[in-house]
């Protein structure tokens, strides 16, 4: 097995990795709590299975990155990048999204219980199974965002763009919205 110490012995909790590249590098399973990976290039990292509670990943860009079933728990990933990342299964309780870039995300069964999404690109996402619970959920989606199976409770509004335009839906009308899509939220006033 190649790579440092650290990897080989599954992460370090505390890790100090602010602006490193780490891009595709395989992180899988490693305990890596309360640990700094600001601004770092995460491109196409493998974090399948990590525990990353309480990280700061803030303007660090995951794009394509492998983050099945990690734990994001009370994580900030504001300002950061996950266009294309995999966030099966990942456990995104109370996290800060805000400014992220979550284009083409597959987050199938994902859990964003009491987590933040404000100004999140969530255009081509695959929300299949995710659950929220009270989320702040002011994205951005288009027609490619699947919808099937979302359940749970959020805080809108959602902005919806096409090639024609943009427009803000919120309340009831966002609660039947993504019913006709497969999801079953309730929008809180």
């Amino acid at each position: 097995m190649s790579g440092p110490q650290w990897l080989r012995n599954g992460g370090v909790r505390g890790l100090d990795a602010v602006g490193l590249d780490l891009s595709g590098a395989d992180l899988s399973g490693g305990d890596f709590s309360e640990s700094w990976f600001t601004d770092a290039v995460m491109r196409k990292v493998t974090l399948a299975g990590a525990e990353l509670y309480r990280s700061d990943m803030q303007g660090a860009d995951l794009s394509g990155a492998d983050l099945t079933s990690a734990s994001l728990v009370r994580v900030n990933l504001d300002d950061a990048v996950l266009a294309g990342a995999i966030l099966d299964g990942a456990n995104l309780v109370k996290a800060s999204l805000y400014g992220v870039d979550a284009t083409d995300a597959r987050c199938r069964g994902t859990r964003f219980q009491g987590s933040s999404l404000l100004d999140v690109d969530l255009c081509g996402a695959d929300l299949t199974d995710a659950v929220v619970d009270q989320n702040s959920f002011k994205v951005r989606v288009d027609s490619r965002t699947a919808w099937n199976g979302l359940t749970g409770s959020l805080f809108g509004p959602v902005e919806f763009v096409s090639d024609e335009e943009a427009r803000e839906i919120a309340g009831e009308e966002l609660a039947r919205w993504i019913s006709e899509r497969g999801g079953n939220v309730r929008v809180l006033p």
